[in-house]
This record gives structure tokens, C-alpha cells and sequence, in this order.
């Protein structure tokens, strides 16, 4: 199964007839752009292209009602003039003889994706459309919208498909209240908005964008963690608007383009990778179409760029966070579990339709734009259009955005995407076509020098199955293969995993990220500094190159910052929190290039949580992930393996349990030893993990 892109020029059809800087922004070059992008990078090809339909009024009847989808049927028969006096009883909307077409398409291409991905002809997709939906509302058009396309294409699986769990995940920086008003009281759909609010005075001014805003009657409370446990929702939509990222005059926020790649890598972990996204806003046409482009190599399963910048979260975004889980905890028990936060799941209460607000920024500095407006068209809170600090903002989000185009450039994906080094390679093994079965090896000179200082990779198996993981190794490190699986005998794993890291350091890892899982023991001349004692430089101060995490230890200790061992949990949801509070924070603060997953003896993972580890493990080293499994595991395991590291979905992880005192316990000692160097773990301390207050 690929990836679809749904799409019809007609929708460009329909523009601003007359002159109103506050509906401008809202161009057919928002599409043809983006379109233009994913051509020029080979994205479009590699997708199932399929033209939108447009949506019958018994679809749009599932959300809108007789009369207001009547009103839209008659503009395609205004005058300019009747067009601009009907479009001024809106907020911010704008009307064509077209728009009624165009609205119609847009609704119909949500549809169409949902039905393709549902019946199993692709996996996930995007709906490139215009104009944009999640301000729509039952009866009335709103922000730029006119027909509610992600609500739409919810009540139709709901309809049609007999779901009963979809989440919506609403990224668009402004508020999609349209969705909110929809699901408000709909136990079936959990609605996650996350969005700027400002206490109020970013648009479109609703008190009921806050954070307490939790549902009504039945749908009543929800999450602000990613809620794997929590809601386990049969299919994803994603209500995708692009005006948080840089250079946006709706926005003034500062997200680069990979950040929508990695939140698309984290979605696609629900559902079973079953992810729409439907294009919602986005103003700044070439930060909307390289974010588009992100978006689309993570559908398609292209491992995210790495994070840029320091991985410091925004003082605001950990008190947006708070606010959430205080208005939040009367409504489900994970949030009321003594002593932690969104550990474990729901109980009797059920699942619930929300809406997730963020009273601040989204975790980052807000900036400003090049172009001319403030959000929604009014002035900015924060810098009025026009004054030197706003030209100044301005023209650094135009540098910033060229230079990190430029890095993207220089790091392009790897030729192979996956590959997998076998001792015995097995024709049983049903690896995905375009996974590559590595038969090459280091030479045997060089295999024999890395050996010699460990006896156990003195027989021929351990020798030749050294080899094969140096080879993959150095094609890992030289760009040509992102992430590889490699098969060790279990008496030499301990052996393989030391020279492995030494063949790492030595060539060319800065930081290097180790996650040891079973009765495997940090290598005793192993330092927080490598082998060597090297210590690299980063923004001014000493960061050490080597990060080394053990699930399975007898006991929780972080012997240094950069020496963490913790038990392996016996639940379903001490294991999600271990890795969702604990293991992927720590590895996008450290921000390795590098990421060794060892799976020794006794490792104790079933297949589902060895590929669940080693897929969020993609996202913080830009997916260079290399995998040793003990050849004692489950024959499956590297084709699970290999799958997730293709980018296809993880396995369900089965039956949920709560997360038990002790692991409670440990976590939370782990973290407040290891907060005060690794700041990522404030927000999993705030969303996700063990906290007070």
C-alpha cells in the first residue's frame, strides 16, 4: 500500500474578486505552488494521484444544513458586488462563482482519501485543497472557510464505514472551531486542537478556544498526550494548516518545515498508519509548500530531517500543557492517578470528544512574517506591520528559511532506505520488496582488528556476522543506506554492540544514542565522552558524544546523565510511558546522528514493542537507526523490524494495562535525577510522565 494525493486544478478557480487585504492571502497559489514543490522533489510521482470528486449535497448534509448549502449553490449566479455584500455578513470570507465548485471538491477529495484508505488501497494520504474547512461551521462560512471538509469526512466513516473511534488532529495555528461546535458532544471522535489561543486575543477571539473548553454531555473531557493508550482510534484525520511555520503572516511563529514531518511520524503510530490529512491553512508559499513537502516523504515513509535548533520547550508551552491537564483530570483517571500524569488509561469514563487548546505560542518564540498582515488581518499583538522590528523579524525568517532549505539540500534521503544483513539469509522471510538484503561485508583484515579484543568474536559465526554489521554501518554512515537490521549470535552481542560503537565514534558519529534492551552492559571503558575521552563542542559548551539507555537493568539508576538504566516494565502502560516520557525525550535532547538498538539475550520485547522502539527512534537521528537482534528472537522480528523502518506502521501492542506503582515509581525517579540536563523531559514531566501538582 503507498500514498495518496488527492487533487483537482479546479480548485484554483476561485479568488478575491475585489480588494481586502485580510481575504487575499487565501490564493490559488497556495495550491499550484505546493504542487509545484512536490513535483519538483520526486513526490508526486511516488504517489497514488487521484482527482477529486465533489461531494453530493447528502455529504455535505452530514455536516451543514438544507438551508446554508442552498445559499452557497446560489452565489455561483452573483454579481461581484452581491458576491462582496454577502461576503461581508462573514468573519474573513470571501465568495466566487466558483466557490461553490471548489467547496464541493474540496469536501468530495476528503472523502475520497478517507474511502481509499479505508478499503485498503493505500495506507495514508494527503487532500491538496482549497478552500480550507475547520472554521466552517453548521450554517455559516468562517476564517476562509466554507464547507467543513475534515467534519465531513468524519461523519461519513462514522456513516458509511461504521467507525467508532477517530481522532482529529487539528495542527492549523488558529483555533478550528467549527470542528469543535461539530464533535462537541460526540463520545466517537476525540478532537485534538492545537492551537494559539493568547488568553484570548489571537483569532478568532473565542473563549471557548481555552483550555477548560472540555465538551459537553457525553463528550465531556479528553487528552493532551499522544494518545496511543488512550483512545486507540481506528483512523486519523488531520486537519493540516501550515500557519505556524516560519515566515507565515497568520502565525508569526517560527516551525521549519521538518516539525510537521515528525508530528506526521508520530500520527502515524495510530490507527494502524491509517492518516488523512487535509489541507487546511498556510499563507507563506514557500513555507507552506515545503512543509506540504515534509509532510508527504513522511506519508510516504522517508525518514524526517533531524530537529534543528536547541531542544529547549517554551516556558509558555509547558504552562499551555498545565492548564490542559488541570481542566482535563476530572475527566480521565490517567490524569488522576496519584503521583503521575497521563500514565495509563481511561477507565470506566470511556473516550470523549474534545478539543485541546494551547493558551500560548506553540513552544516556540513567536516571530513575524515578511508579508503585510497580522493574523486574520488585524494588528498584530504583538508588532504592528510596517515598523522596523517587524521588517527586521521579517527579513531573518526569510534567512532562516533559505538556510535551512540549503541544509535539507545537503542531506539528501539515502538511496536505500532500509536494509537488512542476515548470518543466513532466509527466502522465508517475507521483507518488503524494496528492502534491501545486504550481502556485503568489511574486509576480512579490518573485521579481524575490530575483533581481536574480544574473545567472543573469535569463532567464524561471530566473525562473519561482524562483518556484515560493520559493512552496514559504514553504508549507514556514508549516506547510502538511513536505517539497517542486523543479525548477531547471542554469545557475541555484548562483543558486536562494544565495536559497533567504537566503529561509530571512530567514524564520524558526533553523538552517538545507545539503547541497550536485556542483559547487555555498557562497555567498561566506555565514558560519557566515548572511548577516547573526545568532547565535542555545541552552541558554546561540552556536550558529551555518547548516550547510553538500558531497559532491562535490575533496578532504575542514572549512574551519570548520560548512563541511564531502567527495569523493563511487565504492562502495557509502563512500557508506553517508559518510552513516550522517558526514551524519546531524552533522545531528541541529545539529538544523536546515530542511533544503535541493541536487542541482546533475554531481551524480553515482544515483536510489537521492539518495532515501536525502533520507529520513534527514526525521528531523532533522521532516521539513521541501525538495529543488532539477537539471533535467538523471534525469525519475525527483523521483518517487523524492517517494515517500521520502511515507514509502514507499527503492530498493535494488544490488550491495554495500567502501569503499576513500581514503574510508576521508577520513572519518576529517573526523571527528576535527569530533568535538570535534559529539558525535553519538562514536557514529558507536564504531558506525559510523572509529575506533581
Amino acid at each position: 500500500m503507498g500514498t495518496a494525493l488527492v487533487y483537482h486544478e479546479d480548485m484554483t478557480a476561485a479568488r478575491l474578486l475585489w480588494d481586502d487585504p485580510e481575504c487575499e492571502i487565501e490564493c490559488p497559489e497556495r495550491l499550484t505552488t505546493a504542487l509545484e514543490r512536490l513535483q519538483q522533489r520526486g513526490l508526486e510521482q511516488r504517489c497514488l494521484r487521484l482527482a477529486a470528486r465533489e461531494a453530493s449535497e447528502a455529504e455535505l448534509g452530514l455536516v451543514h444544513s438544507p438551508e446554508y448549502v442552498a445559499l452557497l449553490q446560489g452565489t455561483q449566479a452573483l454579481g461581484t458586488g452581491e458576491l462582496q455584500t454577502l461576503s461581508g455578513q462573514y468573519d474573513a470570507v470571501y465568495f466566487h462563482p466558483s466557490t461553490f465548485h471548489c467547496a464541493r471538491l474540496a469536501a468530495g477529495a476528503a472523502l475520497q482519501l478517507v474511502d481509499a484508505v479505508l478499503a485498503g488501497a493505500v495506507r495514508n494520504g494527503l487532500a491538496l485543497v482549497r478552500p480550507p474547512g475547520h472554521h466552517s461551521q453548521r450554517a455559516a462560512a468562517n476564517g476562509f472557510c466554507v464547507f467543513n471538509n475534515v467534519a465531513i469526512a468524519a461523519k461519513h466513516a462514522q456513516r458509511q464505514h461504521g467507525l467508532h473511534r477517530i481522532l482529529i488532529v487539528d495542527w492549523d495555528v488558529h483555533h478550528g472551531q467549527g470542528i469543535q461546535y461539530i464533535f462537541e458532544d460526540d463520545p466517537s471522535v476525540l478532537y485534538f486542537s492545537w492551537h494559539r489561543y493568547e488568553h484570548g486575543r489571537f483569532w478568532p477571539y473565542l473563549r471557548e478556544s481555552d483550555a477548560d473548553a472540555v465538551g459537553q454531555g457525553p463528550g465531556l473531557g479528553f487528552t493532551v498526550n499522544l494518545p496511543w493508550n488512550q483512545f486507540n482510534p481506528e483512523l486519523v484525520l488531520v486537519s493540516a494548516g501550515f500557519d505556524s511555520a516560519i515566515g507565515d503572516p497568520e502565525g508569526q511563529m517560527q516551525a521549519t518545515p521538518e516539525c510537521f514531518a515528525h508530528l506526521t511520524q508520530l500520527l502515524q503510530m495510530l490507527a494502524g498508519g491509517r492518516v488523512c490529512a487535509v489541507l487546511e491553512g498556510g499563507y507563506h508559499l514557500e513555507s507552506l509548500s515545503q512543509s506540504v513537502c515534509m509532510m508527504v516523504q513522511a506519508l510516504l515513509g522517508d525518514p524526517a530531517p533531524p530537529l534543528s535548533g536547541p531542544m529547549v520547550p517554551h516556558a509558555s508551552a509547558l504552562e499551555s500543557i498545565q492548564s490542559v491537564q488541570v481542566a482535563q483530570a476530572p475527566h480521565w483517571m490517567s490524569l488522576q492517578q496519584q503521583g503521575q500524569r497521563g500514565l495509563g488509561r481511561d477507565g470506566a469514563s470511556g473516550s470523549h470528544a474534545v478539543a485541546v487548546t494551547l493558551n500560548h505560542p506553540l513552544g516556540v518564540a513567536p516571530v513575524l512574517s515578511p508579508c503585510p498582515r497580522s493574523p486574520e488581518g488585524r494588528p498584530s499583538p504583538l508588532l504592528l506591520p510596517g515598523g522596523p522590528e517587524f521588517k527586521a523579524a521579517a527579513t531573518q525568517d526569510v534567512a532562516a528559511l533559505s538556510s535551512l532549505l540549503d541544509q535539507l539540500r545537503l542531506n539528501p534521503t539515502p538511496p536505500v532506505r532500509t536494509a537488512v544483513a542476515l548470518t543466513a539469509p532466509d527466502a522465508a522471510l517475507a521483507l518488503p520488496s524494496d528492502v534491501l538484503c545486504e550481502e556485503g561485508s568489511a574486509p576480512q583484515e579490518e573485521t579481524q582488528a575490530w575483533a581481536r579484543p574480544h574473545e567472543a568474536l573469535a569463532q567464524d559465526r561471530a566473525l562473519t556476522a561482524l562483518g556484515k554489521v560493520l559493512y552496514l554501518l559504514d553504508r549507514i554512515l556514508d549516506g547510502q543506506v538511513s536505517s539497517g537490521i542486523a543479525v548477531t549470535p547471542a554469545s557475541a552481542a555484548a562483543a558486536t554492540l562494544d565495536v559497533a560503537i567504537r566503529c561509530g565514534l571512530s567514524h564520524g558519529a558526533q553523538r552517538l544514542l545507545c539503547l541497550a534492551v536485556g542483559q547487555l552492559d555498557r562497555p567498561p571503558d566506555l565514558t560519557d565522552d566515548g572511548y577516547d575521552s573526545q568532547v565535542m563542542c555545541v552552541s558554546g559548551s561540552a556536550s558529551r558524544t555518547n548516550l547510553w539507555l538500558n531497559i532491562g537493568g535490575k533496578e532504575a539508576a542514572a549512574l551519570s546523565m548520560f548512563h541511564v538504566s531502567v527495569p523493563l516494565p511487565g504492562t502495557t502502560g509502563g512500557f508506553l510511558s517508559c518510552v513516550l516520557a522517558l526514551v524519546l525525550p531524552l533522545a531528541y535532547s541529545f539529538q544523536p546522528d546515530l542511533v544503535l538498538v541493541a536487542l541482546g539475550p533475554a531481551h524480553g520485547l515482544r515483536d510489537p514493542q521492539a518495532a515501536l522502539l525502533a520507529a520513534l527512534l527514526r525521528g531523532p537521528a533522521g532516521g539513521r537507526v541501525l538495529v543488532l537482534v539477537d539471533e535467538e528472537s523471534t525469525p519475525q522480528l527483523a521483518v517487523v523490524l524492517a517494515r517500521v523502518l520502511h515507514g509502514e506502521a507499527a503492530p498493535s501492542l494488544g490488550p491495554f494495562s495500567m502501569a503499576s506503582p513500581e514503574e510508576v515509581q521508577a520513572l519518576m525517579q529517573l526523571r527528576g535525577q535527569l530533568e535538570p540536563r535534559w529539558k525535553m523531559l519538562q514536557v514529558a514531566s507536564e504531558a506525559g510522565g510523572p509529575g506533581s501538582g
